[in-house]
């Protein structure tokens, strides 16, 4: 299913410009992550193009040694430098200082991070918990719920309120997707958690797109 899964993101352009470009970036612990692959998957899956109707393409990087605004806008900008001329959004977030902003934003709490990956951990859907950087994919709760397109609260982000506003925002434009039992663990991982080698070829908001 990695195999399966890499080949349905690299359709959409921008995903492969952004990779194409990941070592300009030069972003610390940096992934692309969210709406950007699992909502590719579900448009390909719906028989639309890959990029019909995403909003944005998610990096997250984790830079604990500046937690600023300031620091976070300055990373923006060289993004932007970078990936300005593809046609899209993309933003960058520091997973270091989400703690400092998630509560006034969202109402909930949100305990530091230790890394990106702690950040993909957490997003409100566990199908959606995917992220990628060249030659590396991070899925922890495997790919079989982002294919089933089951939608399930994670016991991680446990919270009510903000998972059916993400899982009705979903459905609205998939509507096939499932809502599966809330307040329960997700499926264990299958072998699709993480891969290594290089799968490349040569040639709303962060909590989970």
């Amino acid at each position: 299913m990695q195999d399966r899964f890499l080949a349905d993101v690299l359709r959409n352009r921008h995903n492969r410009a952004i990779l194409e470009r990941w070592p300009a970036l030069a972003l610390p612990d940096g992934w692309l992550v969210a709406g950007c692959l699992f909502q590719t998957v579900w448009n390909l899956q719906a028989g639309r193009a890959p990029e019909t109707a995403i909003k944005d393409y998610d990096l997250f990087y984790f830079d604990a040694g500046d937690t600023t605004a300031a620091g976070e806008q300055s990373v923006q900008a060289r993004v932007d430098a970078v990936l300005g001329d593809i046609g899209v959004t993309v933003e960058a977030s520091n997973q270091a200082r989400v703690h400092l902003w998630y509560e006034s934003h969202f109402g909930q709490p949100y305990a530091p991070l230790h890394s990106a990956k702690d950040g993909i951990d957490r997003f409100l859907v566990p199908a959606t918990c995917v992220g990628i950087r060249p030659a590396e994919l991070y899925a922890p709760n495997g790919l079989k719920l982002l294919y089933e397109g089951l939608l399930t609260m994670n016991p991680l982000t446990p919270h009510r309120e903000l998972f059916e506003r993400k899982a009705a925002s979903y459905r609205a434009r998939w509507p096939w997707l499932r809502i599966g039992p809330l307040g329960t663990d997700p499926p264990a991982p299958s072998a699709a958690g993480s891969c290594s080698g290089n799968p490349w070829s040569a040639a709303d908001d962060s909590r989970g797109g």
